[in-house]
């Protein structure tokens, strides 16, 4: 945290000591200077009312702190662009270079009895990895569920519809949850409970699977170097990453988990947080992308990618959590803009 610091050592030995807080300090004394000097300037004339100057000084201190926060802001923005753009650049060197590990935790804790790496923890966006999050039998489960269902991957086409797209090369499945069979063992709802679970320990919305959408089986396959079209996945969000208001219904949280790696690439890329994720069988990848308290979405930290599948095949389950669905307003009654198809019909 301190490593912004500077230090400038001068003739007379004066030390001035100046790091972000500093700087903050500093200027917000030299504006609180200004406008008291404003206002002492408006007492010693005995035009002024004390009322006045009062609100002098309020409106004073008030088009400072705006001007300050412009230039922040814009500070922030261009930041952004710079980071986002150098992002960009580097995601196919990332995807291709095998001899690259999984970034490290920044501390690990235990859930359940598993190892979770906190990768990211920012109000709106978190990135975890949970080693031994499912099982070979659930996998098996999951997979002979999915095997008459699997199709082409579509993405969402701006209009609140899907096609298919060279952006997304992948087979899928829905799986539907026989929630009626959770207390008799069944493989598919314990994976799933373990799943919400899971988000609930993180999140404070004590999320039901009511209204959820269906796990998702997918499968990418390699097919050599030699591919100019290989299976992947290109940077996207799975909700909102606008830094915008949370909008009911909508996705605000995900877990990959892998039931099968490939032997060459699949890695999965945090671009923009400079995260990468190697894929380790029967681990699992979290992430959130909304902030609880003031219930804004992700400004792009957890938009990701899957790198191309060279050699082998990589098997995932996907959960694709929302908040604000229910059995009366359930996952599928939102089109992929997040707006209710009877809403949008109504406009």
């Amino acid at each position: 945290d301190k490593d912004d610091q500077i230090i400038f050592i001068r003739e007379g030995i004066i030390v001035e000591h100046l790091d972000s807080h500093a700087i903050a300090d500093k200027s917000a004394a030299d504006l609180l200077l200004e406008c008291k000097s404003n206002a002492k300037n408006q007492l010693l004339s005995s035009t002024s009312d004390p009322t006045s100057i009062l609100d002098d000084m309020t409106s004073c201190v008030q088009k400072g702190i705006a001007k300050e926060i412009e230039k922040a802001n814009e500070e922030i923005t261009f930041q952004s662009e710079v980071r986002k753009g150098m992002a960009g650049l580097l995601e196919n060197y990332t995807c291709a270079d095998e001899t690259l590990n999984s970034t490290e935790a920044k501390s690990t804790v235990i859930w359940d009895g598993r190892k979770v790496g906190i990768i990211v923890d920012r109000p709106a966006s978190k990135i975890h990895t949970i080693e031994n999050f499912l099982t070979e039998a659930e996998c098996q489960a999951v997979e002979e569920r999915a095997k008459p269902l699997l199709h082409d991957a579509t993405v969402a086409d701006g209009s609140g519809g899907s096609h298919l797209s060279e952006s997304r090369k992948a087979k899928q499945a829905g799986i539907k949850v026989d929630w009626d069979k959770e207390q008799e063992g069944d493989l598919i709802a314990r994976l799933s409970r373990r799943v919400y679970d899971y988000v609930n320990h993180v999140l404070p919305f004590e999320i039901k699977e009511n209204g959820q959408e269906d796990l998702m089986s997918i499968q990418y396959f390699g097919r050599g170097p030699d591919d100019d079209k290989p299976d992947r996945y290109m940077p996207h969000c799975d909700g909102d990453c606008n830094g915008l208001d949370f909008k009911p219904g909508n996705r605000m949280a995900t877990i990959v988990m892998y039931c099968e790696v490939p032997k060459v690439g699949g890695a999965t890329n945090f671009r923009n947080s400079g995260v990468h994720i190697k894929p380790k069988k029967y681990a699992a990848t979290f992430f959130s992308y909304i902030d609880p308290v003031s219930m804004k979405m992700d400004d792009g930290f957890t938009e990701h990618s899957g790198c191309p599948v060279i050699e082998g095949e990589k098997k995932i389950v996907t959960q694709w959590v929302r908040l604000g669905v229910d059995n009366e307003n359930p996952w599928d009654s939102f089109n992929t803009l997040g707006v209710k198809y009877s809403d949008a019909d109504e406009q």
